[in-house]
């Protein structure tokens, strides 16, 4: 990713667009790897439903409650930074570094901000009763959130390198395919939460 944005040093004068037509090697393997990922939580969604589906009542009785409103905050949040993410994006379209990075790290702070409400609910439910070993509802809870707050984690450490570089002017209009690949896969992390959301928290009464 590096030798793709830094090649503007070694590129004479006048040469074109590393992207003459369609899309570039590693924005296309970002694309793969994500469709892999897709097929991952695509398994842990069907084995949600599936077990929903069989079980008799769901939330089961004795389940602490989920609170939406907390994580409709949640969502606000991380959507949030996916607009600013991509506030970025077109900043560097544009050239413009210091927008870029200062964009970066407005998605960087709210991803840390999500993480932290996120381990402050785990907090809580553990508190109540809510494990991952307390029954079904717990072990699938924990491992859709828990597996999603891992991507989350993945995504903001990549939003931090791509900050630092960025900082450094390591990118510019025509070479910055590793923003893009960073904002392909920050807005994937925020498609599945909504997806959980939508799943765990709103549908599940």
């Amino acid at each position: 990713m590096a030798a793709t944005d830094a090649a503007v040093h070694d590129t004479p004068a006048g040469a074109g667009h590393q992207r003459t037509g369609g899309i570039s090697s590693s924005l296309l393997g970002m694309v793969l790897f994500i469709a892999s990922e897709v097929m991952f939580f695509g398994g842990l969604f069907g084995a949600y439903f599936t077990l929903r589906t069989a079980a008799p009542e769901w939330p089961p009785p004795g389940t602490p409650p989920l609170e939406d409103w907390y994580a409709l905050v949640l969502t606000a949040i991380l959507v949030s930074s996916s607009v600013t993410m991509q506030l970025g994006v077109y900043a560097i379209r544009k050239g413009n570094q210091r927008v870029l990075a200062r964009y970066l790290g407005v998605s960087l702070l709210l991803g840390l901000c999500f993480l932290g409400g996120q381990a402050n609910e785990y907090h809580k439910l553990i508190g109540e009763g809510l494990t991952l070993s307390s029954g079904v509802f717990g072990s699938t809870f924990f491992t859709l959130t828990g597996f999603h707050g891992a991507h989350v984690a993945g995504g903001a450490a990549f939003i931090l390198v791509v900050l630092l570089r960025a900082r450094s002017g390591q990118f510019t209009a025509r070479y910055h395919d590793t923003v893009e690949m960073c904002s392909y896969y920050w807005h994937f992390v925020d498609v599945v939460w909504l997806g959980l959301v939508s799943t765990i928290y709103l549908l599940s009464r």
